[in-house]
């Protein structure tokens, strides 16, 4: 654990070493049920219908959801590229509104097994990626050394919680894990599923206190999404709800978190995709 801990932190420490590229976002959760996926994909979308040229990397192991959201069914994975030796624009699906999707199925677990030729290949036809303005990794929920490694891995963290004590418990030991293994000084906090106008600040408020008592980390205050029986349906549906019910409460909440999102300040270093899975390779080799 000891040496898994002083590689997460020599990622982070080493963002820097990388030109100019796509800025890698993740956002991660610390149970499911709070949905995060969701809000990644409607996201995803109003980046788009900005200007942005968005990439959602599914990176939710064997259990990633984002297709469905988008009612579309992808045929091949990111590693597809080795197996099928396919190009990665032939691996990544058309999603709704002009944003793209690579989906890790299964794959990321193979990382480990690729030889250095194979991982030289990857790499290569990576490069393209780095086209894109914005990639939104969709993590799994919970604390473990996938999660973890995306977010060292990461340019931005965000964490998607809702009111309730559990969702918050939750929230709180990731980021207490992010802050034991000192691979992340920032994040930003998504409250979802609030009730009231001012739900989602006065929670986020008590939760930063406890933060800041006890975790050396800064996080800032992203934006709340109103609970909506019309994301029950546009799930059902599937037509993301910022798509299907643009009027919405949640499609309004989703347009002020995207705008707050293009306008955080931050280095301009950011690692792209070949960036982002160097850094991946060092921590599952």
């Amino acid at each position: 654990m000891l040496d898994q801990a002083q590689k997460l932190r020599q990622l982070a420490e080493n963002q820097g070493e990388y030109k100019k590229k796509a800025k890698i976002i993740t956002i991660t959760s610390g149970k499911g049920g709070v949905g995060k996926s969701n809000i990644v994909v409607n996201i995803a979308i109003q980046l788009r219908k900005m200007g942005k040229s968005v990439l959602v990397f599914d990176a939710d192991i064997g259990m990633g959801n984002d297709d469905v959201l988008m009612g579309i069914y992808p045929k091949y994975n990111m590693f597809s590229v080795i197996s099928n030796d396919m190009d990665i624009m032939d691996v990544i699906c058309d999603g709704p509104e002009g944003i793209k999707l690579l989906s890790g199925g299964s794959g990321l677990n193979k990382i480990e097994d690729l030889k250095e030729e194979e991982r030289k290949v990857f790499l290569d036809k990576l490069e393209s990626l780095d086209e894109f303005d914005y990639i939104l990794m969709d993590t799994g929920a919970g604390i473990n050394r996938s999660v973890l490694a995306f977010i060292a891995c990461c340019d931005e963290l965000i964490l998607v919680t809702t009111p309730e004590p559990t969702s918050l418990t939750d929230g709180y030991s990731l980021l207490k894990a992010v802050d034991h293994f000192n691979i992340k000084k920032n994040a930003s906090i998504i409250i979802n599923k609030t009730l009231e106008n001012d739900e989602g600040i006065e929670t986020f408020s008590k939760f930063k206190g406890v933060v800041q008592r006890f975790l050396n980390l800064e996080i800032n205050y992203l934006g709340q999404i109103f609970e909506d029986k019309k994301l029950v349906q546009a799930v059902r549906s599937q037509v993301p709800f910022s798509i299907k019910y643009p009027n919405c409460s949640a499609s309004k909440c989703i347009i002020d978190i995207a705008d707050n999102l293009v306008g955080i300040k931050g280095e301009n270093n950011h690692s792209g995709a070949t960036g982002l899975f160097k850094k991946i390779f060092n921590i599952f080799s």
